[in-house]
């Protein structure tokens, strides 16, 4: 069986809700299918042979983020208990299949399926709905949160909140399962003031910097079959498992967490990009100098538009006298339904008329600032938890392209300004010549590279392919810039652009400047086609994302290495994980 070919199916994370997206869907003739237990005749694949009787199996859907990979029907197991993994993966190994393990699916890049791959020997495994559990011990050196693989982070920080404990770094959708995050090296936005140092305990880089120890399925060639192995942080042999893209299993993560703190959240709509963006050392309100002031500082910034969405954190223990203190995440209530001046633009710009992208781009900027205004969410504060999330899970889907820049912390303002002026001069371009291949925002946001020094236990090193490793031949490179154009699928010229863009990024971020990685969860290796396909990244670049400044006992051979002990057999693979981890 094979994928079906996307749909127009598009969104900003979080600026376009689920009510357009349904208006959107309603013509692409593409349904939700219930799932179809093993032995209905209802079944339209064939069943896999001498499936263990006691989990349950069924038909069910798989769409990924952004729509571009989904498929109707593939074989999905529920493991109750790590136990039920084990006994998949020996089940697989003897019978020629593969085993994928499916969390919330919010993923751009095809490392659980994909598109068009045959999935007639492929069994996900359902890990949020019982792989879920999660168990506190705030009495411990270090704090710490055991969870099951398929528990949400959201999960994970609402019961860590409960014990008076957090993380300084989330992404901003809760609903990811721990065992994805970790298996691309997720992030936040959250990154030190001048002369901020972490909370013991918590960590300014990825959520793979604090974890203390996994549980994985690995084979024991002994024992000739897979069996669950715990892996300590002390141990390098767990270093290509913080980050593994998804060739393993991991049933279970224990984290070290920190004392929560209260955190202030104020937007802004009404500084020029140009002034937000501007070179280093320049005067006014410049994103340096908020980094700076207070470290954790986003900008959204809509195609077309002269001033951004700029959302700055801070560490505030009191609730200022102009803050709105707020009890739950997700805060920003309009972003959940569109007026219908901007789902009539959205609805031109998906038939074709890419013309209107300047319109589209300012009424999306206008929605963001009259929603501010109207809902009061312009100056928050709470539970760190409550504005580490701000985007729902549930909203129309894009196309991602661009990766983080490592670099010093005083090349911030270069490296933004340096991309900020390259993108306004290509699409100023493209529009003097009637085209419009981006029709959504950029967005910058920033952390810390994984420090070793942040975990509160012996550390044998930092994750070997999370995206902000630093490079131990450049210890001042301290700095992770995330920067990502995004774009509404099937719009024309896009995938070409985002080439261009990357290897222009990738060139550019290079020598004694800076590094330029992928981030795994979105966009990468383009094409005049699309992403993952071009042959050279694939095969080059981005194995010397992970070699270059790197010992032979770390980084990009190490994991491959790593990944042919533990899965020889490759259960935990797919058709474009043996093409990039050969």
């Amino acid at each position: 069986m094979s994928a079906r070919a996307s749909g127009p199916t598009l969104s900003r994370r979080g600026l376009l809700g689920a009510a357009a997206g349904a208006a959107v869907l309603a013509g692409t003739g593409w349904t939700l299918a219930g799932a179809v237990p093993l032995g209905d005749p209802a079944a339209t694949i064939p069943a896999p042979p001498d499936f263990p009787a006691d989990i349950p199996l069924s038909q069910q859907q798989f769409v990924n983020w952004a729509k571009t990979i989904r498929f109707d029907a593939v074989w999905t197991a529920t493991a109750r208990t790590a136990d039920d993994v084990v006994r998949l993966a020996n089940w697989a190994h003897a019978h020629g299949f593969r085993i994928r393990p499916r969390g919330s699916m919010h993923s751009w890049s095809p490392l659980t399926l994909e598109a068009g791959q045959d999935i007639e020997n492929v069994v996900l495994v359902d890990t949020m709905s019982q792989l879920n559990q999660v168990v506190v011990d705030a009495d411990a050196a270090p704090p710490r949160v055991t969870a099951g693989g398929g528990a949400s982070i959201e999960s994970i920080l609402t019961t860590l909140e409960a014990n008076g404990l957090g993380w300084a770094n989330s992404p901003a959708i809760g609903d990811i399962s721990i065992a994805g995050a970790l298996s691309i090296g997720a992030h936040g936005a959250t990154y030190p003031a001048a002369g901020e140092t972490v909370i013991p305990g918590q960590s300014f880089g990825s959520l793979s910097n604090l974890v203390l120890a996994l549980t994985a399925v690995v084979w024991n060639p002994s024992a000739a079959a897979y069996e669950l192995r715990e892996f300590r942080r002390a141990e390098p042999e767990i270093r290509p498992l913080l980050a593994h893209l998804g060739r393993t299993f991991v049933t279970s993560v224990t984290l070290q967490a920190g004392a929560n703190y209260r955190v202030r959240c104020q937007s802004f709509t009404d500084i020029p990009w140009r002034e937000l963006f501007a070179p280093p050392g320049s005067p006014g309100r410049t994103f340096e100098r908020y980094v700076e002031e207070h470290g954790r500082v986003e900008a959204i910034w809509f195609p077309f538009t002269e001033t951004p969405w700029l959302k700055i954190w801070s560490v505030s223990p009191e609730k200022p006298a102009a803050s709105r203190e707020v009890q739950d995440p997700y805060n920003y209530y309009f972003s959940d339904s569109l007026p219908e001046e901007l789902t009539d633009l959205l609805g031109q710009v998906v038939r074709g008329a890419q013309g209107v992208t300047p319109t589209f781009g300012a009424s999306q900027f206008g929605a963001v600032a009259a929603g501010l205004a109207a809902t009061g969410t312009k100056d928050l504060w709470g539970w760190s938890k409550d504005l580490l999330f701000y985007l729902r899970a549930a909203t129309l889907r894009v196309v991602a392209g661009g990766g983080v820049v490592v670099t010093r912390r005083d090349n911030i303002a270069r490296v933004i300004n340096e991309f900020t002026t390259w993108l306004h001069e290509r699409m100023t371009h493209y529009a003097s010549l009637g085209q419009y291949p981006v029709n959504m925002p950029f967005e910058v946001r920033l952390c810390k590279v994984d420090d070793a020094d942040e975990v509160l236990v012996d550390a044998a090193g930092v994750p070997d392919l999370s995206p902000v490793r630093p490079r131990p031949d450049r210890p001042d490179w301290d700095t992770a810039i995330w920067m990502n154009v995004v774009s509404i699928p099937g719009t024309a010229g896009m995938p070409a652009f985002f080439r261009e863009m990357e290897q222009w990024m990738a060139a550019h971020y290079s020598g004694d400047y800076a590094t330029f990685r992928s981030e795994w969860s979105k966009g990468w290796a383009f094409d005049d086609e699309g992403g993952y396909r071009d042959p050279d990244f694939l095969g080059e670049t981005v194995p010397a994302m992970y070699r270059t400044g790197l010992p032979s006992g770390q980084g990009w051979d190490a994991a491959l290495a790593a990944f042919e002990q533990y899965d020889p057999h490759r259960v935990f693979s797919n058709r474009f994980l043996d093409r990039l981890l050969p």
